[in-house]
């Protein structure tokens, strides 16, 4: 075995019969000789680059998703919320305890909910759009506690007796989700939700027996104002 530094003495019998372009002269070989490497690194895998790529491409798509507006509120539902709540504010100014005031307008939030969410999947279906797209979600999560927060309220002040409260409490709850919510969707949302808070808050300082003045005002005209708003500028 050759270490590193041997020399090697070439005899000149041995050297007649081999052709050189150099001299004869005694040098040193290095056993352990450098290893060989391409100039150009070994390119990767296609099954590496093709993942490579997916990823980027998701990032890229989670990034302009995120970046995006809700656009699936409804137009021409909001407006249907507003007559559904002519009626139920009519129906209810007549009702003669206020269980029944109470039960009317129940009924008349489970209709509206019904009706807003179906007009969302609809309008989302059309546009072609996930209805829980990362800005539906955002919605969705800033809109539900206020509107949790009030039925809770509405719970307590009925069994404590303070029914009158509850129209300026539900102005202003409402009010305050959709501009919380409407702050992850068209310009248009949150201002109506400013409106609803103005309205609830006048109705804290006005006489009880105006109660579902407000509320028709509030959920009928409000709704059909900006439901048709909604409907002229963003379609559905």
């Amino acid at each position: 075995m050759c270490k590193i530094g041997t020399y090697f003495q070439f005899p000149a019998q041995m050297l007649y019969n081999i052709k050189y372009l150099t001299g004869l002269r005694s040098g040193c070989i290095n056993a352990f000789m450098a290893s060989i490497h391409p100039i150009r690194p070994r390119s990767e895998s296609p099954l590496a680059l093709e993942a490579r790529a997916m990823d980027n491409l998701r990032y890229i798509r989670e990034t302009m998703e995120g970046a995006s507006s809700f656009t699936a509120v409804p137009g021409w539902g909001g407006m249907l919320m507003g007559i559904t709540a002519l009626v139920a504010a009519f129906i209810a100014a007549i009702q003669p305890t206020p269980t029944l005031w109470l039960g009317v307008w129940i009924v008349e939030a489970a209709v509206s909910c019904l009706i807003g969410a179906v007009a969302m999947l609809q309008k989302a279906r059309k546009a072609d759009t996930p209805l829980l797209s990362q800005p539906g979600r955002r919605f969705a999560l800033s809109l539900s506690p206020p509107l949790v927060a009030g039925a809770l309220l509405s719970l307590f002040l009925f069994r404590a007796g303070s029914v009158t409260v509850l129209p300026a409490l539900w102005l202003l709850l409402y009010g305050a989700g959709v501009v919380t919510g409407g702050a992850f969707s068209v310009r248009v949302v949150p201002a109506m939700g400013v409106a609803f808070m103005v309205l609830g808050a006048a109705a804290l300082f006005s006489p009880a027996a105006w109660g579902d003045i407000y509320m028709a005002i509030g959920f009928g005209g409000l709704h059909l104002i900006f439901g048709s708003i909604i409907a002229w500028r963003y379609g559905g």
